[in-house]
């Protein structure tokens, strides 16, 4: 496992977890957790979860198994796991989730796949109490 009080950028292979206080560039091969202030994924593969205290990327080609904690996230390639994401998310054309999408909003640009519940339970709007008769 690495620990690193900065940024990081990874372009060989880990086995074990990666936690950063900065921004987590990957682009080798990753097994394990990944935890930072900021991810972006750039591998064929990352078996393991995603937990960033703001953004993530995860780019075309990449396929990540294992659940997505952040602040906003934008999914170009694919997320076998629950995402969960206090902000919004970005469901671009070139990707495919297996999992629920829990969010604040969720944009589905046309083209992607979604196998999974979308909930928008970050949302500012009270759902049980909205179609209550007054």
């Amino acid at each position: 496992s690495i620990i690193s009080d900065g940024s990081l950028e990874i372009n060989g292979t880990i086995t074990g977890d990666v936690e950063c206080e900065g921004k987590l560039t990957i682009n080798g091969n990753v097994s394990g957790h990944l935890k930072a202030a900021e991810v972006v994924v750039s591998t064929p593969k990352l078996d393991g979860g995603i937990d960033s205290k703001g953004d993530v990327k995860i780019g075309v080609g990449t396929i990540v198994i294992g659940d997505v904690t952040a602040k906003s996230a934008t999914i170009s390639g694919a997320v076998k796991g629950e995402v969960d994401v206090q902000g919004p998310v970005v469901v671009d054309s070139t990707a495919i989730v297996k999992g629920n999408i829990t969010a604040k909003s969720v944009q589905v640009n046309n083209g992607a796949i979604v196998d999974g519940y979308c909930k928008l339970s970050y949302a500012e709007v009270d759902i049980d109490n909205f179609f209550e008769a007054e």
